[in-house]
């Protein structure tokens, strides 16, 4: 790729520009970098991607989305906006459409939004399930995911949440104990994590350490919401467990976010959850920060609170709302997205890294905060492959 006006690898801080620069890839990888000028000649015969003078950074890395779901929740948005509860159906609205749904269905309309976030520059997102709430529907929802690995040029991470919510009429240890003994099976059927719903009126601390603490010992990654509805200590959890990561936190204490520094748990942050939710608690940016808490960004891909496929989107609220500077925003959009996932080849671009690149549609970084509305990637670019929309591809 040349004529790149700039480029942000994000190798060692954020702010790392190198202008009028080329990349070269091979085989996938990232094969050289650096000024135009100085690229050498053993690629010159290569096919060429010309940026037209845009911003280059590494692939977006979203790393908290539920992209497996049926119908939708715009009653629930409607009354939300009339001033009534939040829950207005629910999560459960959702399950049960996606209990109904086909396989198909269900994979269909996951690889229309993963379509979507790939021509917004993403090119790594983790997917949840938690739509399903039975062993049966829980594991097909895996399946799903499974399919849109292999049908979509996106690198996606898979990640079981049986325990999004305890259906209705049924008993807690019950279901906990369920949850668990899924937890083979949903190995068998190819997730790498475990998240739990650790909140208020949701799961408690100790039936989240149950979970958790089963998840690790079939070796499968673990993650939580944590601090979203209220104050639980969830992150001091996240932190005793060694999560990869706690996401939302808009109720986090500075001891809880101290917790979290000191394990190496990542704070993901959903602006745009806060945003849709309408409780405008954007106070956690600056507790986390103060902490030394390593930030991601991500969509928290959703029906009814974050229905949103666009990661610049997402840094571009960052700004605006948390106070973040653009060269944060996008270094948590990155590098911080790929610790969340606890990935070292992918969100920055180096040496024999992952091919992965988003080409935003600006000639300055920080225009793609003060254009509001300019939130999709001129180009992306996935393991050296160019995704130039829904069938066509070709390599560099």
């Amino acid at each position: 790729m040349r004529n790149i006006a700039r480029l942000l690898p994000m190798r060692t801080t954020p702010g790392e520009v190198i202008v009028d620069a080329a990349v070269a890839m091979r085989d996938g990888k990232v094969a050289w970098l650096g000024p135009d000028g100085d690229l050498p000649a053993k690629f010159s015969d290569s096919d060429e991607l010309d940026a037209n003078g845009a911003v280059a950074i590494p692939g977006l890395v979203d790393p908290h989305t539920h992209l497996v779901w049926a119908g939708n929740r715009r009653e629930e948005l409607v009354a939300r906006l009339a001033g009534e509860s939040y829950d207005g159906g629910g999560i459960q609205t959702t399950v049960d459409a996606t209990r109904a749904a086909t396989d198909d269905d269900l994979l269909e309309a996951a690889i229309d939004r993963g379509r979507r976030m790939l021509a917004n520059g993403t090119t790594t997102v983790e997917i949840k399930t938690g739509y399903g709430l039975t062993p049966k529907d829980e594991l097909r929802c895996l399946d799903v995911i499974a399919r849109l690995r292999d049908t979509l040029p996106l690198e996606v991470e898979s990640t079981y949440l049986g325990a999004h919510v305890v259906p209705a009429g049924r008993d807690r240890a019950e279901y906990v104990q369920e949850v668990i003994e899924t937890l083979p099976a949903a190995v068998a059927r190819g997730a790498q994590w475990v998240d739990v719903f650790c909140d208020e009126g949701v799961f408690t601390i100790d039936e989240t350490r149950a979970i958790l603490a089963a998840a690790s010992r079939h070796g499968l990654g673990t993650r939580l919401h944590a601090e979203e509805i209220a104050h639980t200590g969830a992150a001091d959890l996240a932190a005793e467990l060694g999560c990869a990561s706690a996401d939302h936190l808009e109720h986090v204490t500075p001891e809880g976010a101290k917790a979290m520094a000191e394990a190496g748990v990542v704070g993901v942050l959903l602006p745009t959850v806060t945003l849709s939710l309408r409780t405008f608690a954007f106070g956690q940016y600056p507790i986390l920060r103060d902490a030394g808490v390593t930030l991601a960004l991500s969509t928290d891909c959703n029906p009814g609170t974050s229905w949103c496929d666009s990661m610049p989107f997402v840094v571009q609220l960052a700004c605006l709302v948390y106070g973040m500077s653009v060269d944060d925003a996008l270094w948590a959009a990155t590098r911080g997205g790929a610790a969340a996932l606890r990935r070292d080849d992918i969100g920055k671009l180096d040496l024999g890294m992952r091919a992965d690149l988003a080409v935003l549609a600006v000639d300055h970084e920080a225009d793609l905060v003060a254009h509001l509305g300019t939130a999709s990637s001129a180009a992306t670019v996935v393991g050296g492959q160019v995704w130039e929309g829904p069938t066509r591809e070709r390599g560099l």
